[in-house]
């Protein structure tokens, strides 16, 4: 019966592109929308669920009534059928309710919310721009995306759960007890008003407590990630007594903030156990009271008793609950701070798809500074002609690498525009324009997979020979063949570790390049492509390198002149402008900027010499 529930909920269907809304109440209808009708179903179940227990207080009343006759053979024998009946709802129709509020509840909601939203978290998420990573730490991100969903589903639950079976607990005692006398009543409707009073005073602040420990929670994941993540640099500087100290301060503030929710919890809740023994004083004090009148009889006492008691246990479990839920809500908004951002660089509503016939390359008058004042593009004009060869030449800070991220559209230019074959980059899907550009960075990071996935993720229907040509071709083979993991797996099946950590960087290197070499994009671009790797496989991927390259538009930047010396065009920027423009040989002759560059080389590298030691432009 059970694993029938499981499959209602599909939850990584293709979610709706329009972000989850910033606003706390908006956020949480995003996902309850999408499955109301379960939400629904575990509502009547509780009710059925919440009446059956109130039947219970019932029975023992009349039991009581049952033991008050004086003919007990006749009394039995005449409410044998009500006995049959106060039996089965106690054996049978309670277990029943039971079991399909559990089914909804357990095999229904839990697994499928909690996948629901957890994967159209990291579906938005991961569809943020690339500057939205660099604001925060991966731990953190990680952290929100996995608590969120769980937090979410467990309010949303136990909110549901809480007011369902404590509403429905107070308004049966409160018809049962006033059908007898309505003073019998007037515990439980002066309990309810205060009760009401009572969440109103606790519930803000504890809100507030639990949102403030969600935030120094992801804060501690953040900080320990980031030890853990950068453990060679800890280990290579001593550091571990800092990063000791780094950890223990949003530690110690976790435990602080911990305490004072603990503390207001506390409050809350020896608040409400002295509300329920007032409650249950006061109703057994006007009962005992109202029985020696002769206005109620020993039944209806039984009666009150026990529902005021269910009330007072109610109670207490909904305070437990409620504590949760808005430990909950606080690790919700916490998890908005990332989940509800809106995406920053959005497709056009008629994008289409790039289409590079020639890959010609087109940059126009383009600025761009960061947000900032101070321009790092400053006017730009550039035209890269379809299959040309162009290196990006100047000192670090000169706008090389961000004139990249512009196109490929990490950012968008604050003037000007770049155009690809005619079509401006801003006017085509960015999944396009990516596919259509084969990048390699100087800072290679690999996926934690498998050699084979990390090459064959420049063309995911590749086939294992395919992918070892394009090894074969980065200098990659040899030293992959002999690769084995800590799980046994060898060769192409070798796990490379987070990031690639179990290579070097010249190794990272040559798995990148061949997976740009797969990838077989119309253009490519070299960003340090063969910065990590010593001289004599760097001229053998060079010769490979220069094969790549025919028949593609090429833009290379490197600090090393010498990898570059063989581009058709060598353009030199300095503060975001080009100041000059030439082949190698030209630009040696001219005796300006590049000349400069190139006598203040140290083995084949451009030193970052303070800008007054250079030349100026002619």
């Amino acid at each position: 019966m059970f694993k029938a529930f499981e499959s209602f909920i599909h939850g990584t269907r293709t979610p709706s592109p329009q972000a989850p809304p910033p606003q706390l109440g908006a956020f949480y209808w995003h996902f309850i929308r999408q499955t109301k009708g379960p939400y629904l179903a575990m509502l009547a179940t509780c009710v059925l669920v919440a009446l059956a227990d109130m039947g219970i207080p019932v029975v023992l009343g009349q039991i009581v009534k049952l033991l008050e006759a004086p003919d007990r053979a006749a009394a039995l024998a005449a409410h044998g059928t009500k006995l049959a009946a106060m039996l089965g709802l106690i054996l049978l129709l309670r277990p029943m309710l039971q079991a399909v509020d559990i089914a909804v509840r357990h095999n229904l909601l839990i697994p499928g919310v909690t996948t629901l939203v957890r994967w159209q978290s990291h579906w938005h998420v991961v569809r943020q721009s690339w500057p939205f990573f660099q604001k925060d730490f991966a731990g953190r991100i990680a952290n929100r995306v996995m608590q969120t969903a769980e937090a979410v589903r467990d309010s949303v639950l136990s909110s549901i759960r809480a007011l369902t079976f404590i509403t429905t607990y107070g308004v049966i005692t409160l018809v049962l007890t006033a059908l007898a006398d309505w003073r019998l009543g007037l515990p439980t409707l002066v309990w309810i008003a205060c009760y009401a009073g009572f969440l109103r005073f606790f519930v803000p602040r504890l809100r507030e407590l639990a949102r403030a420990r969600s935030e120094l929670r992801s804060g501690v994941v953040a900080r320990v990630v980031d030890s853990y993540t950068n453990i060679l640099t800890v280990k290579l500087f001593a550091r571990v007594a800092e990063e000791d100290q780094y950890v223990r301060e949003v530690i110690d503030a976790h435990q602080r903030t911990i305490a004072g929710h603990m503390r207001m919890t506390a409050r809350f809740l020896l608040t409400l156990n002295v509300m329920n023994a007032l409650l249950l004083t006061s109703t057994t004090a006007v009962g005992l009271s109202l029985w020696s009148q002769g206005v109620v009889s020993a039944a209806q006492v039984a009666t009150a008793l026990p529902l005021a008691w269910q009330i007072a246990n109610a109670s207490g479990w909904v305070s437990f609950e409620i504590a949760g839920i808005f430990e909950n809500i606080g690790t919700v908004q916490d998890g908005m701070e990332t989940i509800g951002v809106p995406h920053a660089l959005l497709d056009a509503p008629d994008a289409r798809a790039l289409e590079v016939t020639r890959g010609e390359i087109r940059f126009e008058q383009l600025d761009f500074a960061y947000g900032g004042t101070r321009p790092v593009i400053d006017g730009l004009d550039l035209v890269v002609k379809p299959g040309e060869r162009v290196g990006l030449v100047g000192r670090s800070g000169s706008g090389k690498s961000t004139l990249v991220n512009l196109l490929l559209r990490f950012y968008d230019a604050e003037r000007g525009r770049i155009v690809i074959d005619g079509q401006d980059v801003r006017d085509v899907t960015q999944e396009s324009l990516r596919a259509a550009i084969g990048l390699v960075t100087q800072d290679t990071s690999l996926l934690h997979r498998s050699i084979a996935e990390n090459v064959g993720y420049g063309r995911p229907q590749s086939t294992p020979a395919e992918i070892e040509q394009a090894a074969r071709t980065a200098q990659a083979h040899d030293f992959i063949s002999q690769l084995s993991d800590w799980r046994g797996r060898t060769g192409y099946d070798a796990q490379v570790g987070e990031r690639g950590v179990k290579l070097s960087g010249g190794q990272r290197q040559r798995i990148a390049i061949a997976r740009v070499i797969l990838k077989n994009a119309p253009i490519l671009v070299l960003d340090e492509a063969t910065s990590a790797l010593d001289s004599e496989i760097e001229a053998a991927i060079q010769e490979q390198l220069i094969g790549l390259m025919e028949g593609k538009t090429v833009i290379a930047i490197a600090h090393r002149l010498s990898t570059i010396a063989r581009m058709d065009r060598l353009v030199v920027l300095d503060q975001g402008r080009i100041v000059e423009q030439g082949t190698h040989a030209e630009l040696l002759a001219l005796g300006g900027h590049y000349a400069g560059l190139w006598r203040h080389q140290s083995g084949g590298f451009l030193a970052d010499e303070p800008e007054d030691t250079l030349p100026l432009a002619a």
